[in-house]
């Protein structure tokens, strides 16, 4: 059959057919087969972007050290978001949070009326990254998300061991307008956020973004950070989502647990 259409003149309106038939179909195999045969290349990809976001957020990126070498020091952990408690037969190297959050069966609903980071949805279980020194917990790596002008904007969080001091904060994904929203990427705004406190004394989040600069003379400047320039929906979006994930919402129970026992 193949050689008789391949007989056909060329200007065969079978042959012309059969052609793009069997090219679609060549490359439809192709395709698959590639993807099939680099799916474990990118699962590693995927991963060591994860850690060295993570990383380079917490301040522990080294010159000279491997991102797998410095992530030894980092204990990842899965927790009940609604209880606070850890997750112990769960895999929290294999986990997916992101996937977990779009599957009916591991996602919860978020009530319009608390949904501030505008998500609508959440996984029930969250991944959290424990920066250990010995037995010690130096400080806690959290990931949130939360809707900024035109994207939901993913990172983490990382606080010290005091539970409201910042160590860093940064985005790995997002689609905010570049040189506007898009300077949640700019280092020189990512290294203001270190040191600032997002809850007081009481616990109670204070957290803010503020429009233009921040008044260093204010004694609410260590709760203050400075808006991005042109981009108040995506500044709203960042406070927003920090409001989030601090309360008993997000990560409130679990910090209170850890508050509660002292870390691990």
């Amino acid at each position: 059959m193949i050689k008789d259409m391949l007989a056909l003149p060329n200007d065969s309106q079978k042959k012309t057919i059969f052609i793009a038939l069997a090219t679609c179909l060549v490359c439809s195999v192709l395709v698959s087969f590639a993807a099939v045969a680099l799916k474990p290349m990118q699962e590693a990809n995927k991963a060591f972007d994860k850690k060295r976001n993570i990383l380079q957020i917490a301040g522990l990126m080294e010159e000279g050290k491997s991102v797998d070498e410095l992530f030894q020091q980092i204990e990842p952990r899965v927790v009940d978001i609604a209880s606070g408690e850890y997750v112990p037969d769960v895999d929290a190297a294999t986990y997916d949070q992101r996937a977990a959050s779009n599957d009916p069966a591991q996602n919860f609903l978020i009530d319009a009326a608390d949904d501030v980071a505008g998500i609508k949805r959440r996984a029930k279980l969250a991944s959290v990254y424990l920066v250990k020194e010995g037995d010690a917990v130096k400080s806690y790596i959290l990931p949130i998300k939360g809707y900024g002008l035109w994207s939901t904007l993913h990172g983490f969080l990382a606080l010290e061991s005091d539970l409201k001091t910042v160590v860093g904060l940064g985005y790995y994904e997002h689609a905010e307008t570049p040189g506007l929203g898009g300077e949640v990427d700019n280092p020189s705004w990512k290294a203001k956020w270190i040191g600032k406190e997002v809850y007081d004394d009481n616990n109670d989040i204070l957290i803010r973004v503020v429009k233009g600069a921040v008044d260093p003379a204010s004694p609410k400047a260590k709760y203050q950070m400075d808006g991005l320039s042109g981009a108040t929906l995506t500044s709203r979006g960042v406070e927003n989502m920090l409001h989030y994930w601090l309360s008993d919402q997000g990560f409130g129970p679990y910090l209170n647990k850890v508050r509660a026992t002292g870390g691990n």
